[in-house]
């Protein structure tokens, strides 16, 4: 009887053993399962890393880089010779054909501007080049039409009777449609190239990031003139000796490669989505910034007082125009926050981010404007200098004669040459020789530009005075066409001073914009030069104009008389000169005024520690507490960490002095 216990107990026991085993095992297995998924979601993770690593970078510069090249070859290489097109194939007059060029060449410089807020606000970048691309292709096989098919333009003029058959309606349509299309598609390429490109190098956690972009700008830049120089060379020539026909096909089979180029490299793009309506967003800010403007401001250093987007890394603005702040002040949270977190009224309160896009653009413009006075000095070395050259000795050997308008091709050729040297070479050098890194900082190099560019006026305005008096000693003020004894090449120290100051205020302005904008305005920024550069095309012809209206007064000689020895062309040298002296000490206040290149807002990683800091903060005396807030960041937190450290000590002093022993 009492064996039966015990043979009952073994097997219950066992069974015990035996559930514990298999639920230890289940457990196992349960636990092997979990492991084998999170190891396989590890892998999934580390293969989409992998996916996320080869997009973008070096192997995308080449199909961008090209693309632009040969969108600029062809188009830049259309305009020269398109007046005798006109004259010659559309029988127009000289007048109406300068003021179709002068148009056409006006929507080529804006359009990039419009280009630019499509970009970042309704289609991105890469599908605004895209759509870029294949529109100014359209847009040069129209152009190559008309020179192939002959209904498309008017017959030869009869030499019998010397008359000439004006374009019909839908002519002019074609040939106008031509010139859109290709507008267009500059405007959707130039802006966004720069910005799409430095997209895809553009690693802010990479402490070289911001020597890559400085590289990148550089040779971006240096590609964009040698295309220049292709353009006014290679496709000038096929136009002058092999015809329109051949002359017009070329750009348009360059402009099918860059097209092509551009999308096989589709899949290795760094794609960013457009950021949302930019321009609506800037008047939305002014609107309710003016809704607001009775509202009191916040508490300094308190977080939750300001509107911001889920994944913005901004939560509080910057006190940089500080009025534009009331935008994005929080009223009611529970009336005018939806709950996805965005705003229920846009036009009643705005985001951070919205409002520092705004201010960003804001702060720019003084800086900005203060390049338009080097753009007025190289759109004036486009005429004069080429009328100094014709009239000057411009033979480097017996047979062999410079063309009075190819001297700008020693502007192209420095700021290429400059490029190289100074990124391989000259930065290097000067690091080595001092010890330490050496680089010139953006508004640094802006500056140098600015003064470089009146030093070449400067040059200019004493080289004239010299060919002028040359000119009426050897007897030639009444005959322009005369050849003086002086050799041209005189005239190449002010293009390569020119030369100079492109690359350093050019290259500046498109690396500065880049870098105060957000990512959100890139386009913009890279078309803002191309901006100033149209305003101050325009500008220069009212300099101009003023300046021969002034001095021919009273029946006198104007200083631009088409007489180029009769006239004083070096004392509208020194006037530009002049004004390049004013606009450098005005770019000084500027750049004063604006303050550190990059001014950084309360970030969400900061969020944590600023409400840590508030708590703290709180303990401390009201005195104490004013002098840690007035103070910078770093200071503060010094300070605030030995106030804490004196109230620990007070506090266990006072326990002390209260205890019975």
């Amino acid at each position: 009887m009492e064996a039966f216990p015990r043979i009952e107990e073994e097997p219950a026991e066992s069974s015990h053993r035996d559930t514990e085993l298999a639920l230890l095992g289940r457990g196992q297995g349960q636990s092997l399962d979990m492991d084998m998924e999170v190891e396989m979601e590890a892998n999934s993770e580390q293969r989409k890393m992998s996916k996320k690593i080869t997009k973008g970078g070096l192997i995308t510069m080449p199909f961008i880089i090209a693309n632009e090249a040969f969108e600029k070859v062809a188009s830049y290489g259309l305009l020269p010779n398109m007046v005798l097109y006109l004259i010659q194939d559309y029988h127009l007059g000289v007048a109406k054909a300068t003021n179709i060029l002068f148009l056409w060449s006006a929507a080529t410089n804006f359009l990039p501007v419009v280009g630019a807020f499509l970009s970042d606000s309704y289609l991105s970048r890469v599908l605004t080049i895209g759509l870029g691309s294949i529109t100014s292709l359209l847009g040069m096989i129209l152009l190559w039409l008309t020179a192939m098919i002959p209904t498309t333009k008017p017959p030869h003029c009869d030499l019998s009777t010397q008359s000439c058959k004006a374009p019909t309606t839908s002519q002019f349509a074609l040939l106008y449609s031509s010139f859109a299309l290709m507008s267009i598609g500059a405007g959707g390429i130039r802006p966004c190239s720069l910005a799409f490109g430095a997209d895809q190098l553009d690693n802010r956690d990479n402490p070289k990031n911001e020597r890559v972009l400085e590289t990148f700008f550089s040779w971006y830049y240096a590609s964009s003139a040698l295309s220049v120089v292709i353009a006014l060379t290679g496709i000038v020539y096929i136009q002058v000796h092999l015809g329109w026909r051949v002359g017009f096909g070329v750009p348009a089979i360059l402009m099918f490669f860059a097209s092509l180029l551009f999308f096989v490299a589709f899949p290795f793009y760094i794609k960013h989505k457009a950021s949302g309506h930019l321009f609506t967003g800037f008047v939305q800010v002014l609107v309710v910034a003016y809704k607001n403007r009775k509202l009191a401001f916040p508490p300094r250093n308190t977080n939750g007082w300001y509107h911001h987007s889920k994944d913005s890394k901004l939560v509080v603005p910057t006190d940089r125009l500080r009025f534009l702040n009331k935008a994005c002040i929080l009223r009611m949270p529970e009336r005018d926050i939806n709950p996805d977190g965005s705003a229920s009224n846009p036009w009643s309160l705005c985001t951070v981010d919205q409002v520092e896009e705004l201010k960003a653009l804001i702060k720019v413009i003084p800086i900005w404007s203060s390049g338009i006075m080097m753009s007025i000095v190289t759109s004036s070395q486009t005429s004069f200098p080429v009328l100094q050259a014709n009239s000057m000795d411009r033979h480097l050997s017996s047979s062999f004669e410079i063309p009075a308008g190819s001297f700008s091709m020693f502007l192209v050729i420095v700021l290429f040459l400059w490029v190289a040297l100074y990124d391989r070479i000259i930065l290097p050098l000067a690091s080595k020789i001092r010890g330490k890194r050496v680089r010139l900082g953006v508004k640094q190099r802006m500056g140098i530009g600015l003064f470089l560019s009146g030093l070449a006026m400067v040059v200019a305005a004493i080289v004239e005075n010299v060919r002028r008096r040359k000119a009426i000693q050897q007897g030639f003020l009444n005959n322009s066409q005369a050849l003086v004894g002086m050799t041209a090449m005189w005239l190449v120290p002010q293009y390569c001073l020119l030369g100079l100051a492109e690359a350093f205020n050019a290259i500046g302005q498109t690396e500065f914009y880049y870098s105060e904008f957000p990512k959100s305005m890139s386009s913009i920024a890279a078309s803002l030069f191309g901006l100033g550069m149209a305003l101050a095309n325009l500008l220069a012809t009212v300099v101009l104009s003023t300046v021969d209206h002034l001095t021919s007064r009273g029946g006198k000689e104007s200083w631009v008389s088409n007489n180029i020895n009769k006239g004083h062309f070096d004392n509208y040298y020194w006037v530009l000169a002049v004004m390049s002296a004013i606009n450098l000490l005005y770019y000084f206040l500027c750049s004063y005024f604006y303050g550190p290149c990059v001014e950084q807002g309360t970030k969400v990683s900061d969020e944590g520690k600023s409400l840590d800091g508030e708590n703290e903060l709180a303990k401390l005396s009201n005195g104490a507490r004013d002098e840690v807030e007035s103070l910078k960041d770093d200071e503060k937190l010094s300070k605030f960490k030995d106030e804490v450290e004196c109230l620990k000590d007070e506090e266990e002093l006072s326990k002390l002095r209260q205890s019975p022993s």
